[in-house]
């Protein structure tokens, strides 16, 4: 079946900027410890080079969660059943959804992403993978409640959200993203989720900081973007690529570190930068089993099944929508 254009929700202005990308990184450049939600790394360009950084050697998750789909299908068909509508939150190229879509038996597939255009190619490329499917593919920012298309309102819900993506959040963000999903989906639904695993930091720094300098790459690609779409004029060549194990938070952190002294400007407002500080662009917390199922107990969702990889480096996680009860 057809895509068509699907829905547009983002934010824009009349000089067609998005509005809460502004916000966001003029809010987070005039904070003492200079930051910006990593979901801006999602530009056209920026979802091309993650593409790239999921085929790197050193990067893990990607070809462990890959196993895992591959490998359980018979088990997500039994646990999830035929006839729901699957929901991705943050679609990107849409690898991994064929292997789940062929497992489950699905009435309907929803693609949400910010990125519109990289959205409805890979959106237009799987509904040729799958001719009978209706793929009803929406640009929208999913940190917020989304209005699923009418067509699959009164069907039952699965969302997929893979990619240990919730671990690029502070733990009251992840909480508020997960209540949102439930919002989204609606009673009686179901997530599908990935999250990784903490393992030797020495693995995990090799996964963000790849001697190719792909992922350097990709985090520069945000400065760049904001150069080009906020009027900014970041010295790009004072910029360099940084990954941190931070123990205490269980996270790998993303910084694009000032190598001298710089000043720049973005949508008229000036800002400074010493030597050494940083633009901290991405958190990826790392999860245990305990941990992982705090987290979605918190955000109203209650585990069923957790499967790992053959290497035990990723978990793909199966909750329900908890059932609301008016006391413990």
């Amino acid at each position: 079946m057809s895509t068509g254009k699907g829905l547009a929700l983002v934010n824009l202005d009349e000089s067609g900027v998005d509005r809460d990308f502004r916000a966001d990184v003029l809010q987070g450049l005039s904070e003492a410890q200079k930051a910006i939600p990593a979901r801006w790394f999602y530009d056209y360009a920026g979802s091309r080079l993650f593409e790239d950084i999921t085929r790197l050697p050193e990067y893990y998750p990607t070809r462990a969660e890959t196993e895992i789909l591959a490998s359980r299908g018979a088990e997500f068909a039994q646990l999830i059943g035929p006839g729901r509508a699957v929901v991705e939150f943050g679609s990107g190229s849409s690898v991994k959804t064929p292997l789940l879509l062929s497992a489950i038996e699905p009435s309907a597939y929803v693609p949400l992403d910010i990125a519109g255009d990289f959205l409805r190619a890979s959106a237009a490329e799987l509904s040729a993978k799958f001719p009978g499917l209706p793929v009803y593919p929406v640009e929208a920012d999913f940190m917020r409640r989304v209005e699923l298309p009418q067509e699959v309102g009164d069907l039952p819900k699965l969302g997929f959200f893979p990619g240990s993506t919730i671990g690029n959040m502070v733990a009251r963000t992840a909480v508020d993203l997960l209540r949102t999903m439930r919002q989204t989906l609606g009673e009686g639904s179901k997530l599908l989720i990935g999250m990784d695993l903490i393992k030797d930091p020495e693995i995990l720094i090799a996964a963000y900081d790849d001697p190719a300098g792909v992922t350097a790459a990709f985090n520069l690609n945000l400065a760049r973007r904001i150069n080009r779409e906020l009027d900014g004029d970041i010295p790009l060549d004072a910029l360099r690529h940084e990954a941190r194990w931070n123990d205490d938070y269980a996270r790998i952190e993303m910084h694009l570190v000032a190598t001298s002294d710089i000043a720049f400007t973005v949508s008229g407002r000036q800002f400074r930068m010493l030597e050494g500080e940083s633009i901290h662009t991405e958190n990826s917390h790392k999860f245990n089993r305990r941990t992982g199922n705090m987290l979605l107990l918190a955000g109203g969702w209650t585990p069923v099944q957790r499967w790992l990889d053959d290497k035990a480096r990723f978990s793909l996680i199966l909750a329900d929508a908890t059932i609301p009860r008016s006391a413990p």
